[in-house]
């Protein structure tokens, strides 16, 4: 069975529900994804992200070890994560302690463990992280980038944060965050497993109803920068660690996914099969790996690419990137990368939506983008019918890719 869209209605307003019956497993699968909420939508940088920390260690009434001990007595698993536009609460369970996972999943929505505790533990984990993360140059190059590609905007930031911001965040502010971000008007549920959907109907009523109405919201698009330089980071490393991207335009999702999906595979995103690993490590052995793969969503489009090499041979692989890139805009793919990506796309897509947890993130993907429920099957049928010329018409209407920023994280000069 696949999913299915439907609707619940709490206190007048009407949330949409992705549900999908399975009876494969006596288990049950519940979502509750509130929009507008994510990293892109922070105050400070860091805020999104820390509060869904917080959510995971417990209601103020049990605390984070009390907390966890229901959920390991019953098996039931419950976590709270943040992304760029999301924070999504996440419950499995066996399907006879379901209504206690709801139970749960009731009381920490409407009672998490904002204290004074559960805050500056969260805080000294997440600035811990970030410490160690000083010394990941594969990390510190992609956080330059960002910050080159979306300065002035919150995506400038890591969604972490940095250890100033979170030292900033107060209690008060996680709070406004949540009283502004977990509303009713903000929610999209997913429901899948051995359940009814009219019992599912039933029991979320009871479950959301701790919720405030509250306001919708508005999500804002940015648009990546491209400013055509190459900047470096100094550190103490034996290897230049280098990461690049451009501005990416997109018309019409529903028209442009499928397309760049293709000529990403080509260029860079299907490893050892890809024309920029084909170029950068096979035939001149400059690295052991390199990617590039085009990025969308609703709030930006863009795309990212990278690669280590050795200090040395810094410089050739910028300009052999550059050169891959120009070729790639100019003249396109051939008829042979187009039947091999084909192949690959067609044959790997079923494999992509083979559990329950998979099919329901891609239908809540497709609804989340004012797509269909099923845009997956759409794309593969247009896919399959892609010829070459449409997609080299298409590779070449995006000029906007030339437009590279590189950051690397190298040594000093001698």
């Amino acid at each position: 069975m696949a999913a299915q869209l439907s609707e619940i209605e709490v206190k007048g307003v009407k949330i949409p529900l992705i549900y999908e019956k399975s009876t494969l497993m006596p288990a049950v699968n519940l979502q509750i994804v509130f929009t507008h909420a994510g990293s892109i939508t922070d105050e400070i940088p860091g805020l999104a992200s820390l509060s869904a920390r917080i959510f995971n260690e417990g209601t103020k009434t049990l605390g984070s070890v009390e907390f966890a001990k229901e959920l390991e007595n019953r098996a039931i698993s419950l976590s709270v994560g943040s992304g760029n536009e999301t924070l999504v609460f996440d419950m499995s369970a066996l399907k006879s302690e379901y209504l206690e996972g709801l139970r749960l999943t009731r009381e920490l929505l409407r009672q998490p463990n904002f204290t004074k505790e559960a805050l500056s533990k969260v805080k000294t984990d997440i600035k811990a992280s970030l410490l160690r993360k000083e010394s990941d140059f594969d990390y510190v190059a992609q956080v330059e980038l960002h910050r080159r590609l979306f300065e002035g905007t919150p995506l400038e930031y890591p969604s972490m944060g940095n250890r100033e911001s979170i030292e900033k965040i107060t209690l008060k502010e996680v709070e406004e965050f949540w009283k502004k971000r977990g509303v009713l008007r903000r929610a999209i549920v997913l429901v899948g497993g051995d359940v009814e959907l009219e019992e599912v109907k039933k029991d979320l009523l009871s479950l959301l109803s701790v919720l405030p109405l509250g306001e919708e919201g508005e999500l804002v698009r940015y648009e990546a920068k491209g400013d055509l330089e190459v900047k470096s980071v100094i550190k103490n490393t034996q290897q230049a660690y280098i990461y690049f991207g451009s501005p990416f335009s997109v018309k019409n999702l529903r028209e442009d996914s499928y397309k760049a999906k293709v000529a990403a595979f080509v260029l860079g995103s299907s490893g050892f099969g890809s024309r920029m690993m084909e170029e950068i490590r096979v035939k001149r052995g400059l690295a052991y790996s390199a990617y590039w793969r085009i990025s969308l969503s609703k709030s930006v489009n863009y795309s990212l690419g990278y690669l280590q090499t050795k200090l040395e041979n810094e410089q050739q692989a910028i300009g052999v990137v550059r050169e891959l890139i120009e070729e790639f805009l100019q003249k396109g793919i051939t008829e042979k990368e187009l039947e091999g990506a084909k192949q690959f796309l067609l044959g790997s897509e079923p494999l992509r939506n083979e559990t329950l947890s998979q099919r329901l993130s891609s239908a809540f993907s497709a609804y989340y983008r004012g797509l269909p429920l099923d845009f997956a099957k759409e794309e593969l049928r247009k896919i399959e019918a892609l010829t070459l010329e449409e997609i080299n018409a298409y590779i070449k209407e995006h000029q906007e890719l030339l437009q590279l920023s590189f950051s690397v994280v190298t040594a000093p000069k001698e």
